[in-house]
């Protein structure tokens, strides 16, 4: 439930901003956000999307199948076949048209990526879950009965959840040592190890008991690159005696 605005004749400002506005129930138009329908020099058409509370996302696939009967059906085009440039990609709309009208839009959505299978616990309940990506980041949970599931206080702990912020926990024995506050080749084979195995991205923070450090395993590359702080204890100094 988009509301549609064809910037090619009505150019807007702070979509933002009127997004809320307009989204609003009671005070705008009413709607789960605003859809953009702009030029582009690499495809047909744009789309930007924006949701009821202002933030902009990579991509719709309602919004696209849409778009592809409002161009039709407002004489933008006269093609059956669209290219759609949006945050995610250029898209592919097939029109299916009879006696004048769009009845259904087929819409090429582009590879998965960046799959992985991980346990979730929120609001108290463990799931396992896979994350992945159709343009825009998605969780899926496969439950017994779907019934049985609270979605408005479960939905807002997993839109929320740690999973998303890339934090690793870790404690370190090392080798000659014992028991040590922080390692730093330690914290990059935890990185490396949990992108791997899909716990992690290739950026996570890795929070030791001495501190944090971010590692980034770099895909052009292959590099990994360790941040963090450097902190000065105390300075000494060598005493000669006579």
């Amino acid at each position: 439930d988009y509301i549609y605005v064809n910037t090619l004749k009505y150019p807007i400002e702070s979509p933002e901003k009127l997004s809320i506005e307009w989204s609003a129930p009671h005070t705008g138009i009413g709607s789960d956000g605003l859809v953009l329908i702009g030029s582009s020099d690499k495809a047909d058409f744009s789309m930007r999307i924006f949701n009821a509370d202002g933030s902009e996302a990579k991509m719709c696939g309602n919004a696209s199948r849409c778009i592809g009967k409002y161009l039709y059906e407002y004489g933008l085009t006269s093609q059956t076949a669209v290219t759609l440039d949006t945050l995610s990609g250029i898209k592919i709309l097939k029109l299916h048209v009879e006696d004048g009208k769009v009845n259904t839009v087929t819409v090429d959505m582009g590879r998965p990526a960046d799959m992985k299978e991980q346990p979730i616990e929120a609001n108290g309940q463990k799931f396992t879950g896979t994350t992945l990506s159709m343009g825009n980041p998605h969780l899926v949970i496969f439950v017994e009965d779907i019934k049985d599931i609270t979605l408005e206080s479960i939905g807002p702990k997993l839109e929320n959840h740690p999973l998303d912020h890339g934090k690793i926990r870790m404690r370190v024995w090392e080798r000659g040592s014992g028991i040590t506050q922080a390692c730093g080749t330690g914290a990059c084979a935890t990185a490396v190890a949990a992108a791997l195995t899909g716990k992690s991205g290739r950026k996570t923070d890795i929070i030791m008991d001495g501190g944090s450090l971010t590692i980034e395993w770099d895909e052009k590359t292959d590099h990994v690159w360790m941040t963090g702080g450097a902190v000065r204890v105390f300075d000494g100094e060598k005493i000669i005696s006579d």
